[in-house]
């Protein structure tokens, strides 16, 4: 069966002109705008619902129904737009934004309207350099063409798009966090209650979604609740683009309809491993989810649900092969070392908790650590798991947790690396230095 049919998100990556106006337009953009206007906001918001629409950031939360978490009474309400994309191993609101801005920013118009939101914002990594450049070229063309300022299309409907430059800090991407980085303040999160849909930008109802979510609206609006949930699973309906970095023959962006079994995506779709290369283990969801072996992946069908009968999560899409020849220690470490980097500081158990974790590792890895340490690990991670504002720290503590206990023979087999004087050996010096 052809992949081509799947193709609703990415049908025009890789299009040298997919990023103008006139391309978009010459493919029905913009025609989902004219029929929400047409539609009325409450029935896009139930379209929305019915189809099953899940925040594609990683939480997979309803994302209708977060709509419908806005005060009816509410006289000011905002819309962001999170592109703060920066998990490990996650790319593909990057193609998003690079390929088909028009139809992000279409699907940005299309919700906020939804919402009631005169200001959209859209916040975009840092790093993002070209990125922004692209979202704003495809903004300026909006306003220029009456897709976006007073009156749009004669509706009556009255919206701001401003295209927001992070500073590069991961942290950002929790929607608090982004909240407080767009007022001024730290991009640090905050406590919830209250929930940014009731007291968010400003202290206003604000709803932050993901590009990927947003890029979904327009096809849901223009072909209808059912038509979307042809593809997917009752629970997890759709389809979902999913970053494949690692030595497979056909690594990238690839969208599949949500539910297809791994085993058939990694043969068919990824065309198994590079010549050489046996796999070893599979990061589903980026790098914040629990690993899963091999075994244990060619057995777990790609959606929500699926997932977490598995003891991981879809994530954001964010799949890393990992090879055979791969050294799951210096993995972890790798993984440790980016949020202990990226902690915001402001809850202790992640701030000191990370570190440790980094540090215990880097211990192991230098020859210098001891059973004890692995027992430390885990005390560690109990100290940090479901104890701070924002998810960064289970971030760090799911995949440490399952690293050592799907592959503890590689960590065991460190802390046996020792001379008969009880000092590292030679092999284990040379890691330390």
């Amino acid at each position: 069966m052809s992949h081509e049919q799947y193709k609703i998100l990415s049908r025009r990556f890789g299009r040298a002109d997919a990023h103008n106006l006139a391309a978009y337009e010459a493919d029905g953009g913009y025609a989902a705008l004219r029929k929400s206007f047409e539609m009325g906001r409450e029935a896009v918001t139930e379209e929305v619902k019915n189809a099953g629409l899940r925040g594609r950031g990683g939480a997979g939360f309803p994302t209708g129904v977060k709509w419908g978490f806005v005060p009816k009474d509410a006289e000011t309400v905002y819309f962001m737009v999170n592109a703060d994309e920066s998990e490990p191993g996650t790319f593909k609101d990057r193609y998003l934004i690079d390929y088909d801005p028009h139809l992000v920013l279409e699907g940005s118009i299309i919700s906020s309207y939804a919402v009631r939101a005169e200001l959209c914002v859209i916040y975009i990594r840092g790093e993002f350099g070209w990125l922004i450049d692209r979202m704003q070229a495809a903004v300026d063309e909006a306003y220029a063409k009456g897709y976006l300022g007073k009156d749009i299309l004669g509706s009556g409907y009255a919206l701001e798009v401003i295209v927001h430059k992070g500073a590069g800090a991961y942290i950002c991407g929790e929607e608090t966090g982004l909240i407080n980085s767009v007022t001024g303040r730290k991009g640090q999160p905050s406590i919830k209650p209250p929930f940014p849909a009731v007291q968010g930008f400003l202290d206003k109802p604000t709803i932050v979604n993901n590009v990927e979510s947003v890029a979904a609206v327009p096809h849901i609006v223009t072909n209808g609740a059912a038509v979307y949930r042809e593809h997917g699973t009752e629970k997890s309906a759709g389809t979902k683009l999913f970053s494949v970095s690692g030595p497979v023959r056909n690594p990238g962006v690839h969208e599949i309809p949500l539910g297809l079994p791994f085993r058939e995506f990694f043969h068919e779709w990824l065309g198994g491993m590079a010549d050489g290369e046996e796999l070893k283990a599979v990061i589903v969801g980026g790098s914040s989810v629990p690993i899963l072996t091999a075994d244990e992946a060619m057995n777990i069908n790609l959606d929500y649900e699926s997932c977490a009968e598995a003891g991981t999560m879809l994530g954001s899409g964010g799949m890393i092969i990992v090879p055979g020849r791969c050294d799951m220690v210096e993995l972890i470490q790798v993984l440790m070392h980016f949020y202990w980097d990226e902690s915001c500081g402001q809850c202790t158990p992640c701030r000191e908790g990370t570190g440790w974790l980094h540090r215990l590792v880097r211990k192991l890895r230098r020859g210098e650590g001891t059973l004890a340490d692995l027992d430390l690990i885990e005390k560690v991670c109990s100290g940090m798991a479901g104890l701070t504002i924002c998810p960064l720290s289970d971030a760090a503590v799911m995949p440490m947790r399952s690293f050592l206990q799907k592959f503890r023979p590689e960590f065991e087999a460190l802390v046996q690396v020792q001379d008969d004087t009880g000092s590292p050996s030679r092999w284990a010096r040379e890691i330390r230095s």
